[in-house]
């Protein structure tokens, strides 16, 4: 089936530090790669998305490309604020191939 896999657990990083957060996927198809982030206390919400290979998403001085060759949608950020700190997921949806044409998107 399809999957993401984080390898980190708790990142303990100073003010102005560089972030990479790593996560591979697996797919049988092409998914749409999303990231979420979640503040303390409060719900996850997206931070960024990539919907094919080598679009790059980007959004509050994060950023992560969608790297079909290595199956990874690494999370990355030059230099952290206090105010970063938070949980990060990677999370996919596939998109399958329809045999008519098209494509059959599922959510």
């Amino acid at each position: 089936g399809d999957s993401v896999v984080q390898t980190e657990g708790e990142v303990l990083l100073s003010e102005g530090d560089s972030l990479t957060v790593n996560c591979s996927y697996e797919s049988t198809g092409y998914p749409s790669l999303f990231w979420y982030v979640q503040y303390p206390g409060k719900g996850p919400e997206l931070l960024l998305k990539a919907t094919k290979g080598n679009d790059k998403g980007s959004n509050k001085d994060f950023e992560a490309i969608y790297r079909t060759e290595t199956t990874s949608f690494h999370l990355e950020k030059g230099s952290v604020r206090e105010s970063d700190s938070a949980v990060y997921f990677c999370a996919l949806s596939d998109t399958v191939t329809g045999t008519a044409g098209g494509a059959e998107h599922k959510l």
